[in-house]
């Protein structure tokens, strides 16, 4: 039983990576920032949890590959995938640079289907695994200044779908977790000098935003414990599924 989280470096990352470790799972954390990963998995170890490094970038199929395959051999078979390596670029999409969309795709999409192809495929034989692909809210509501993150996350929500379809009958289930504003680097990414998460929790009419009816942010371990319980056979009869993780902010969509 072992898992592997992309982007383990990240603060939803890291949180996914912390609450499987804490569940005794023995777990591969993968992310392309080598010294921030070995900073969270030495904290990690440090607390006794089994959790080993594997810098790697989603954005490289070779790389992948042999990562995927030295996870194997160092760790055990792969059977919990968490797809959580994600890029946020901003701008009105008149604006967008090539290498915004560009570098948008190649992380949240393509990491995606190169991650999940090279570990699917070694599920397959063994007939069983799950996976969670981490999109956003954004994916099914449309967001001002996010078009190519809200395009790429509506991307992977029907790839990790229609790849749960394919590979169901091997008793392989694939779920999507989509969150909203999360207390991360990302999310205060977005907040003005003087407005902060006050900006998120109430919102902003004139970007049609609605702001958050449970009046907090979501923490990283709100995504994580969503995240393991799809994981796990308390989710058995589950898949092809999206869990929205956002305080009611997008009202239900």
């Amino acid at each position: 039983m072992v898992a592997l989280v992309t982007g383990a470096a990240g603060g939803i990352g890291a949180a996914i990576v912390r609450v499987l470790a804490e569940d005794g799972i023995p777990v591969a954390a993968l992310d392309r920032d080598a010294e921030a990963l070995r900073t969270v998995v030495d904290k990690q170890t440090a607390d006794g949890l089994l959790v080993t490094a594997f810098p790697a970038d989603v954005g490289s199929s070779a790389e992948i590959e042999s990562t995927v395959d030295g996870v194997e051999r160092r760790l055990g078979p792969i059977d919990r995938l968490v797809n959580a390596a994600g890029v946020l670029r901003l701008g009105r999409a008149v604006t967008l640079s090539d290498d915004d969309w560009v570098t948008t795709f190649a992380v949240n999409v393509t990491g995606v289907f190169y991650v999940s192809r090279a570990v699917v495929r070694r599920m397959v034989p063994r007939r069983a695994g799950s996976v969670v692909t981490i999109a956003s809210n954004a994916a099914h509501t449309a967001r001002m200044d996010m078009s190519a993150y809200a395009a790429s996350k509506a991307a992977v929500t029907m790839f990790t779908k229609s790849l749960g379809l394919e590979v169901a009958a091997y008793g392989i289930r694939c779920n999507v977790v989509a969150p909203g504003s999360t207390e991360t680097p990302m999310l205060s990414s977005l907040w003005g000098a003087d407005d902060g998460p006050r900006s998120s929790i109430e919102g902003n009419l004139d970007s049609y935003r609605t702001g958050i009816p449970l009046r907090k942010i979501a923490k990283p371990s709100d995504i994580a414990d969503a995240v393991a319980f799809l994981l796990s056979e308390k989710a058995g009869h589950i898949t092809l599924q999206h869990l929205t993780v956002d305080g009611g902010a997008t009202l239900g969509a």
